[in-house]
């Protein structure tokens, strides 16, 4: 039975952060762990059966030493009357009545080691059946637990690689070159603007020479179309 908590204590283990760690496997250790237990129980069920099949033979046997002692005093008792009613002779009655208690005495005292052996292999008996029916508590706790363990064992490992997985990201670099990208961004922006600020700007003196002597010009175009016009209305005396 040492060895059968022994394992019981290596299943539990398996339910624990550290046995998750030092495992290559906890749900094929724990279904390992409820093979053995198994294993034992089977075993332990051979035992139990053994011993109750001792046990109702010692009782048997006890009861048939009972009844033949109680026979044999029986017997006594019926020789007494036959004597008493003139059946038989009294000496004869007397002997053979003392002789059926001798054997009842003989009985009586070569049953008193079984029955005190009765005793102890009742209590045993008792003791293993008890240890048998807490071993296949143990086996349907841990057929449940394995269930939960599975779902627990999948969430770890799962968990497990995503935490990997953000550990081998380097966040701070990351962020600067998201920093780095939107001060990019914020130049180029500036830059434009002052592209189109430029665009607007004469791009030389030259243009703003032309651009004096092109007003002028048309001026004077104006001032001959006017005066043109009066001239002509004038000949035709218009006013």
């Amino acid at each position: 039975m040492v060895g059968i908590f022994k394992r019981l204590f290596r299943v539990a283990e398996a339910k624990t952060h550290a046995a998750i760690d030092n495992m290559e496997d906890p749900i094929k250790m724990t279904e390992q762990g409820i093979r053995d237990l198994k294993k034992d129980l089977e075993t332990s069920l051979k035992s139990l059966a053994e011993a109750k099949a001792v046990l109702i033979k010692m009782r048997n046997d006890t009861q048939a030493n009972k009844e033949l002692a109680a026979s044999y005093e029986n017997k006594a008792v019926l020789l007494l009357k036959k004597a008493q009613s003139g059946s038989i002779d009294q000496s004869e009655a007397d002997r053979l009545a003392s002789a059926a208690l001798e054997k009842k005495n003989q009985i009586v005292e070569q049953s008193s080691p079984v029955m005190q052996s009765l005793d102890r292999q009742d209590q045993q008996t008792r003791t293993l059946e008890l240890r048998v029916n807490e071993l296949k508590t143990s086996i349907s706790k841990w057929e449940n637990e394995l269930t939960t363990l599975k779902a627990r064992a999948k969430v770890a490992q799962a968990s497990k690689k995503l935490n990997k997985q953000l550990a081998q990201v380097d966040s701070s670099g990351t962020v600067a070159l998201l920093e780095k990208m939107k001060h990019k961004v914020s130049e180029d922006e500036a830059l434009a603007e002052s592209y189109g600020d430029m665009a607007k700007l004469p791009s030389s003196v030259d243009d703003e020479i032309n651009k004096a002597l092109s007003s002028t010009a048309n001026i004077e175009s104006q001032k001959k179309a006017n005066d043109s016009l009066s001239e002509l209305k004038a000949r035709l005396n218009m006013p």
